[in-house]
């Protein structure tokens, strides 16, 4: 089972990689991992997707809450959340009928074509990851030259924060 993590973190250098070394050292998988800024601009909001069980989940979050950084860590559950991911695909398109089979399907999937060349295109797209997978799908016909992600990214739903939400700390 996967389980979305928003951990709140000080805006310090040094604790994406020490939450992430913590995690790998402990052989625990981190499926996706994105960081960024918050309303405060001295925390970070790391949105950590782990694999495993309910005992993998609490030693995680157990491991994580060692760190003197960390200031809150709250599973974001899958029915009351709203989680996305980006991507940016660059696509083979050198002749014109490929190009408009790629933009019929781009429209499709209401991404965007954010840069046309005479050999490329490149596409974005925000929504979950079965949509994403899906485009792919769609464009590797078409030859995907290359592709980046962003891994997922969340929020609760409703007038609550994850900096308001009960201390998930284990003891």
């Amino acid at each position: 089972m996967r389980h979305s993590l928003a951990v709140l973190v000080l805006n310090k250098p040094g604790v994406l990689a020490r939450i992430s070394g913590l995690i790998s050292r402990r052989m625990f998988n981190i499926e996706s991992i994105a960081a960024g800024y918050t309303e405060d601009p001295n925390i970070t909001r790391i949105t950590l997707v782990v694999q495993g069980d309910e005992n993998i989940l609490y030693q995680v979050v157990k491991q994580l809450s060692k760190l003197v950084d960390v200031i809150k860590i709250h599973e974001l559950a899958a029915s009351d959340s709203i989680s996305r991911e980006l991507a940016l695909i660059k696509v083979r398109a050198g002749d014109p009928g490929r190009r408009a089979d790629i933009v019929n399907i781009v429209d499709i999937f209401r991404a965007n074509v954010v840069d046309v060349n005479n050999e490329t295109m490149v596409i974005e797209l925000t929504g979950n990851e079965e949509k994403i997978d899906a485009l792919c799908s769609m464009l590797r016909e078409h030859g995907i030259v290359e592709m980046v992600r962003t891994g997922k990214i969340c929020l609760d739903r409703g007038p609550g924060a994850a900096k308001d939400a009960p201390d998930n700390h284990l003891t």
